[in-house]
């Protein structure tokens, strides 16, 4: 059952008492100039505004709504605390503690204080609606995708997340517009979801799962770190990576998987639909969100993704979003020391640009150029060349998956070229440093 909204609000409210260190300036009954959804005149700010009748029917959902503007208030409950003892133990303990907790165990670390160990206990909670052998399932299906088109496409679904300047803000606090930084970052988003899709790095001991709570750690690390050092307009931003800015990145699989259902005309998932709808879910459960964010209906994961976006008021900075979008296409992602990583470095760009163009610009180049991207000529060559070679290896694992006796060496082969991959990414740190935080910027009140 979903949490009672009296509930949230109490959540809410409890942040500032439960860590003053962290909350304890912030204002809660103030509404963050980022929230919208509460009228009809929300829907042309919002980033829902190209769709208004979908905007129009979800603002007639007020609990929905309400859920949403509560979550956009909320940090993580059990990693926000710990971080916040970075004043008291520094931030290399944290890190250190964190990462033998997951290694060995929470009750094998020396000195672990309650904090660590609520939040090593909340994610060996796991929910009962888990099935792991489901999650393993959808873990299979999605190496396919993952191996073939990740290499290629995370700059360009990477893009995609600092598209508004309420959710963007975060990221440029922490110095993420250089190239090094950017491409840093990038690294570690392919990590954690490549580490996901290996054989059981889900599981508690698991690769997957140390990941998660690495990610966790670094997300309450910047929260605590631009609220603690006056960093942060509450009025304009709310609070920094509130719950439902991870819905993006931790669902979008979720999303295209449900608008392919519902314009099908189907009501259920099929089997293999649902393995991987139940692997992003579990995979998020260990990010730290909600299950009130995590729907499990096709239509229940669409509206929760459109609510999200009209809950967010639109608006592209040239500062923010311009400076992350630019230093995010120049980071270097390929050694292009030889004559054949050239080749594939000026190919990998071009594919990301038009992925980019694709998904999340309903394939317009006028609105990729409009935020930066434009698209020449032979970006739509190398990219039509690569999408070929892409959907050819695709189908080929297709084919293989369902013949009995090369679908498991097919299947090694993906976790191999995954592993490859990862490999070729470096070790991913997870980590944020504060030194490098920026002030954040004064923006003109919106209209």
């Amino acid at each position: 059952m979903p949490t009672p909204i009296a509930d949230l609000r109490g959540r809410i409210e409890a942040q500032t008492t439960d860590n003053p260190a962290m909350y304890g300036s912030v204002d809660f009954a103030i509404r963050p100039e980022r929230l919208l959804g509460e009228s009809a005149d929300d829907i042309a700010r919002s980033e829902l505004r190209g769709y208004p009748d979908v905007a129009a029917r979800l603002l007639d959902n007020r609990e929905l709504m309400e859920r949403m503007a509560a979550y956009t208030l909320m940090g993580d409950s059990v990693a926000d605390p710990y971080a916040a003892l970075i004043p008291e133990l520094g931030f290399k303990r944290l890190v250190d503690m964190l990462v033998e907790a997951c290694d060995k165990g929470v009750d094998k670390v020396e000195g672990a204080p309650p904090e660590l160990v609520t939040f090593i206990r909340s994610m060996e909670a796991t929910p009962a609606w888990v099935d792991m052998k489901l999650v393993e399932e959808g873990a299979r299906l999605q190496r396919v995708a993952f191996a073939n088109f990740a290499p290629w496409a995370i700059r360009g679904a990477f893009i995609a997340t600092f598209m508004n300047k309420y959710a963007a803000l975060p990221m440029a606090l922490t110095g993420t517009l250089s190239n090094k930084t950017a491409a840093r970052r990038i690294k570690e988003t392919a990590t954690f979801f490549g580490t996901s899709v290996l054989p059981g790095a889900l599981h508690r001991f698991g690769a997957g799962f140390k990941a998660a709570a690495m990610v966790r750690l670094m997300h309450s690390m910047v929260r605590f770190n631009v609220l603690s050092r006056g960093r942060w307009d509450q009025k304009v931003y709310g609070i920094p990576i509130p719950q439902v800015d991870q819905m993006p990145a931790g669902l979008i699989s979720d999303f295209l998987i449900s608008s392919k259902v519902i314009k099908e005309g189907r009501e259920h998932f099929t089997p293999e639909e649902r393995a991987q709808i139940e692997l992003s879910r579990y995979r998020c459960f260990l990010l730290g969100l909600p299950e009130d964010l995590l729907a499990d209906t096709p239509r229940g994961i669409v509206d929760a993704w459109n609510a999200r976006a009209l809950s967010l008021r639109s608006g592209f900075d040239e500062a923010t979003c311009g400076g992350l979008l630019r230093a995010t296409m120049e980071a270097d992602l390929v050694d292009a020391s030889t004559p054949a990583g050239k080749m594939r470095d000026r190919l990998e760009r071009s594919f990301a640009k038009v992925y980019f163009m694709q998904n999340f610009c309903d394939g317009s180049e006028r609105t990729a150029a409009s935020f930066g991207v434009r698209i020449r000529p032979i970006d739509k060559m190398r990219a039509a060349a690569v999408g070929l070679t892409l959907m050819g290896q695709v189908q080929a694992y297709g084919v293989a998956a369902k013949t009995p006796i090369v679908r498991h060496l097919a299947d090694r082969r993906l976790v191999g070229k995954v592993r490859g991959y990862l490999g070729s990414l470096g070790h991913a740190e997870f980590t944020t440093d504060a030194t490098k935080y920026k002030p954040a910027p004064e923006l003109k009140p919106a209209a």
